[in-house]
């Protein structure tokens, strides 16, 4: 009987052991958690970026709550503060939040802006470069490491905490493009540890990734029916395999069906500030570069780095130069108005020919900024951008012949109608 008994414990025990071994495979084969960072690609068909990603059954988090003081902040801005109506999409626009090289510290605005947003609820925040203050040589793998964690801080773990995602372009002072004589990258410490940043699963941006092959860099992703598109305009050149990869993208089905484009990069098209008027501030072949996004019916090129914020258009592209929310903020170009520090709420409409209204804050005053008070165009060294309300036919005499006497004509009246974008309904 004690033998029967041995053999008996002996079998179960034999099960037991195998079915153990056979669970922990499975949990170590399989595991969860979200697409690994370096995955190539995310599947999106281009009827969901028509009608915009899936959204998951179960039921969206409640809108976070406004702390005390934003709430203070909005009671005593003078004459109130605006909240524009909302339509189909809600985008909210920073940019150059940077200090001084290698600081950690951020300006009071970037805080505050952060803190406000969810007074407007956007769907989604974009920044257009500059997050920290790098571009220096002299930086350290543990100060630029601690640049980063600052940022997490005040900007990217509030954004987590609010569940926004968060699409971004680099900027010159996070990991900037320039090279050398042998073609090397003069900033590669920087950009390595950028990457490294924002390959850490822990810092996902949270948005629903087309193409992430050479994220943070060059990547699409999209949101409600918007595709995105941000291309590393952190110094004045793209690679020629880099624009094909550009021109490639935007010509896929999942582009050009979804209903608008937009594309974010650091340095803008044009110049439009003081201090930034020359080559090397902006991106070269400037032209060439706004012929090729038209041919794909981008709608809107928002951009940073001149800290001057200013709503444009040339030829049928929209032109948002962001402004700042960090140190420097700089005049626009034969503009006698004060620098600001400012952000803007982007409302999409599918249903407008225009496609998008903004509302632009002070954010020193809360106070919005006007069309009306800005200048009707500027003429930077590389060509005319007007107003996004005015088109060239709507320039007084004196106007054309102050643009064409500093510029020349070409440079003037080249291809600048009032845009009128196709936009795609569902």
């Amino acid at each position: 009987m004690g033998y029967r008994r041995f053999l008996t414990g002996l079998g179960l025990g034999l099960v037991l052991s195998i079915c153990i071994a056979c669970s922990q495979r499975v949990l170590l084969s399989e595991p969860a958690g979200s697409t690994p960072p370096d995955a190539a690609a995310e599947e999106i068909s281009p009827e969901q970026a028509r009608e915009g990603a899936p959204v998951a059954a179960e039921s969206s988090p409640a809108a976070p709550e406004l702390s005390a003081v934003a709430q203070e902040w909005i009671a005593s801005a003078p004459g109130g503060m605006v909240n524009p109506p909302r339509k189909d999409v809600r985008l909210v626009a920073i940019s150059d939040l940077n200090s001084a090289y290698g600081s950690t510290d951020y300006d009071p605005e970037v805080d505050k802006a952060i803190a406000l947003l969810p007074y407007w609820q956007p769907d989604l925040v974009v920044c257009s470069g500059d997050m920290v203050a790098g571009q220096n040589p002299a930086l350290t793998p543990e100060q630029i490491t601690a640049m980063w964690r600052a940022f997490d801080d005040h900007v990217a773990a509030p954004l987590r905490q609010q569940n926004l995602p968060f699409g971004f372009t680099i900027g010159n002072h996070d990991a900037s493009s320039a090279r050398g004589v042998h073609d090397q990258f003069l900033f590669q410490q920087e950009r390595d540890l950028a990457s490294a940043y924002w390959q850490d699963p822990a810092h996902s941006p949270g948005v629903t990734f087309i193409d992430r092959t050479d994220f943070p860099y060059f990547y699409t992703f999209e949101q409600q029916g918007i595709f995105f598109m941000a291309w590393d305009g952190s110094s004045s050149q793209i690679p020629a395999d880099k624009l094909a990869w550009v021109e490639q993208a935007l010509a896929s089905d999942v582009a050009q069906q979804a209903k608008a484009r937009i594309l974010l990069s650091h340095l803008p098209l044009y110049a439009v500030a003081v201090g930034r008027d020359e080559p090397g501030e902006v991106m070269a072949n400037a032209d060439q570069l706004r012929t090729m996004l038209e041919r794909y019916n981008v709608h809107t090129y928002i951009s940073g780095h001149h800290h001057a914020y200013y709503p444009g258009h040339r030829g049928q592209l929209q032109l948002l130069h962001t402004g700042i929310l960090g140190a420097g903020p700089r005049p626009l170009i034969d503009s006698q108005l004060p620098p600001w520090k400012v952000i803007t709420v982007i409302d999409v409409d599918f249903s407008d020919p225009d496609l998008t209204t903004y509302t632009t804050y002070d954010m020193q005053t809360l106070r919005t900024i006007e069309y009306e008070e800005l200048p009707r165009f500027l003429a930077g060294h590389n060509g005319v951008v007007l107003r996004r309300d005015i088109s060239y036919d709507e320039l007084a005499p004196d106007e054309k012949s102050f643009c064409e006497q500093r510029l020349g004509k070409a440079l003037c009246t080249g291809n600048l109608p009032f845009p009128r974008p196709r936009t795609y309904t569902a």
